[in-house]
């Protein structure tokens, strides 16, 4: 009897996500909520991998925060409640990096010798949970990362690994072409690996992996479909139309229909749209959105309660939450506007970062950041 007791409770399997940061990338809106809570497709960034987390048989999950973390503790435990999920807020008091964290959270991780996973708050992708537990498992080693392919591996740290899939190096934004594989932010790890990392400000990439692929204890996995860091406006909007583009395959009646749509649109139901508008394609609008008539929206991420006035034209934007743009403006080029932003009929605003509750009187040609 009391060994099955045991058993129950380590059924579940951990995961803990690296939440550390400022979110300075995604200013203005981080100035307004922490990061991991902006929503992405009207949902926030983390419930899209706390969903999948316990889809992959996930029941704790222990979030590494830093700062403000109070406002995500009320918000989050209430999101989290309905999916039967237990929330554990790990607190560091500096910034202790990639690999601290993990230290930090140790008596959490060995409470049962199963893998735990580990993923940046910043990624989204199709996440193969299930798949990754059943690989690494197979393997039978300490570690395995999530690799994916990427068109300009210049920009990132490669992983090089053999036909075994055992990782044997990493090189950081290799000048000529090694591999176009780099490491997707998602892990799933021993808690032995916890014996290799020490409680202080420490990178799991550099201070880490290194020695376990020196050991031959770490493999790669490969991610089938997308992939993208949404931790900056512009790879934040470049996700979103993946994001979109899977839903499409995977669950297409998420997405939006009706004469005012074009291509890949979610909406809220609570959203209002007016006459002889055209959004899409790629356009997610949250709730309590107005838009008034002969409103183009492409390309773009509307936060709730904002409200877009009648002839309007917006591509590649991201409107906080709570903004009024006016009638008959233009905004284009990677423009975010943070909370409670105004922006006065007929302005222009070329790739402007608007901070929160400014009223824009004046046309914004060349990307700048308005305070």
């Amino acid at each position: 009897m009391h060994h099955s007791r045991l058993k129950m409770e380590d059924k579940g399997k951990r995961a803990l996500i690296l939440v550390g940061g400022y979110g300075t990338r995604l200013r203005p809106l981080t100035l307004s909520v922490p990061k991991p809570l902006v929503e992405f497709a009207n949902k926030p960034i983390l419930m899209h991998q706390i969903e999948a987390l316990v889809k992959g048989g996930v029941t704790e999950v222990i979030l590494a925060v830093s700062y403000r973390a109070d406002h995500m503790e009320k918000e989050l435990t209430e999101q989290v409640k309905k999916l039967g999920v237990n929330l554990i807020f790990s607190h560091e008091t500096e910034p202790l990096g990639t690999a601290g964290p993990l230290a930090l959270a140790k008596e959490h991780l060995i409470k049962s010798t199963d893998p735990f996973f580990v993923l940046n708050s910043d990624i989204i992708c199709d996440f193969p949970f299930s798949e990754l537990a059943k690989f690494h498992a197979s393997h039978g080693k300490e570690g395995t990362i999530v690799v994916t392919r990427v068109e300009e591996p210049s920009k990132y740290g490669v992983v090089v690994y053999d036909k075994n899939n055992c990782i044997q190096s990493f090189v950081e934004k290799p000048q000529e072409f090694i591999s176009n594989k780099i490491n997707a932010g998602l892990y799933i790890l021993n808690p032995s690996v916890l014996s290799r990392i020490e409680l202080r400000p420490t990178s799991i990439e550099k201070e880490v992996f290194p020695y376990m692929a020196q050991d031959q204890q770490l493999y790669a996995f490969e991610l089938q479909g997308f992939w993208m860091d949404v931790g900056q406006p512009k790879d934040f909007l470049t996700g979103m139309c993946l994001y979109l583009k899977h839903v499409r395959s995977t669950d297409p009646e998420m997405l939006a229909k009706g004469p005012n749509i074009v291509g890949n649109v979610l909406l809220d139901p609570t959203v209002k749209i007016g006459e002889n508008c055209q959004i899409g394609p790629n356009v997610t609008i949250g709730p309590g959105v107005i838009i008034e008539d002969g409103v183009r929206i492409k390309r773009s991420t509307i936060l709730k309660d904002a409200t877009i006035k009648s002839n309007s034209w917006l591509e590649s934007c991201i409107v906080g939450w709570r903004c009024c743009v006016g009638k008959w403006v233009r905004m284009e080029g990677t423009t975010v506007l943070g909370e409670d932003v105004i922006v006065k009929d007929e302005m222009y605003i070329n790739g402007g970062q608007v901070l929160p509750h400014k009223s824009i009187a004046s046309s914004v040609p060349e990307p700048q950041i308005i305070m």
